[in-house]
């Protein structure tokens, strides 16, 4: 059997277990040096384009937020190749503006998790990559275009607030976002946007909202009942994006930002990273930290070759 392989991931998030019209060529469970992805993930055709699915929260979604293995889920689409990141998630509303039914695709985010595993480094790798724009903005714009293609009532340039969970806010904590300007509030965009940026991919997120959170007293206050009927309400127009964005995600060029964020990332002196250290790294970034013998033979055939060509 072939070694399967695709360039766009796509992550379902709650309400999206599943695409419509996926030919199914197999499915994987990658291991990886920060454990085992959320599922299986299935590689398949879509329209013409192999895509790797992960259900964030697994089949049947069986993981809190603050349970998501989101370090394996992206270090496992890595491996299969993907370098762009379509995920989908479910939202609620800071603003009037922004009602239930609706689409967001935000271009900030604030951090209010607490405790998860957030970063590839650490544990013997000091490193730090560049986050000033979470998303992906090529990524963005050609979701938003298709949205609006679509006819989908979507929006762009809110900033969503990540939160712990796994219970919602209180209508205090509401307000405070509400003042800070934040449009969005949801529990799982975050580490896994940073994990994304760390591994060099591109990655955008699909918000469908749900519901106006607490703030709004003229509304009912959040409950999970109105999140799942909202979510049935959206999944349809979500898969209809995905559809009709695949030709343009495909193509995308990458941003320099985002293809090379971990080239210079890392700061610790080569001589003091751990054999352990090193596998993660080389399991991320095989080109930035191959073995010495390993990038001269490789070297070495390169010269060979163009020696061959030169006669």
């Amino acid at each position: 059997m072939a070694k399967l392989s695709a360039r766009v991931g796509v992550i379902g998030g709650s309400g999206l277990y599943e695409l419509d019209n996926l030919e199914i060529l197999g499915e994987t469970r990658p291991r990886t040096p920060f454990g085992s992805p959320s599922d299986a993930i299935l590689v398949g055709r879509l329209g013409g384009h192999e895509v790797a699915f992960l259900p964030r929260h697994g089949r049947g979604h069986r993981l809190l937020p603050g349970e998501v293995p989101s370090r394996a889920n992206i270090a496992a689409l890595k491996a299969l190749g993907v370098d762009r990141i379509v995920a989908f998630s479910a939202v609620g509303s800071l603003k009037e503006e922004l009602p239930p039914l609706d689409f967001v695709i935000p271009e900030q985010v604030i951090d209010r998790t607490r405790g998860r595993p957030g970063t590839f480094f650490g544990a013997g790798v000091a490193g730090h990559v560049a986050f000033a724009d979470p998303f992906s903005r090529r990524l963005c714009g050609v979701l938003y275009d298709q949205a609006v293609a679509l006819g989908l009532r979507v929006h762009r340039g809110e900033t969503l607030v990540c939160m712990e969970g796994p219970l919602f806010s209180t209508r205090a904590e509401s307000h405070l976002y509400r003042s800070w300007g934040a449009g969005l509030i949801n529990m799982s965009a975050l580490p896994e946007a940073k994990l994304a940026r760390e591994a060099e991919m591109s990655y955008a997120l699909v918000c469908a909202v749900t519901d106006y959170d607490c703030w709004r007293e003229t509304s009912e206050d959040v409950d999970i009942q109105m999140v799942i009927e909202n979510l049935r309400k959206n999944a349809a127009n979500a898969k209809r994006l995905l559809a009709a964005a695949l030709d343009d995600v495909a193509r995308m060029e990458e941003e320099p930002a985002v293809r090379e964020a971990a080239r210079f990332a890392v700061i610790t002196a080569r001589e003091k990273l751990s054999g352990a250290a090193l596998a993660r790294l080389r399991f991320l970034y095989p080109g930035y930290f191959e073995a010495p013998a390993k990038k001269a033979a490789r070297r070495t055939k390169k010269s060979a070759r163009q020696g061959t060509k030169g006669r």
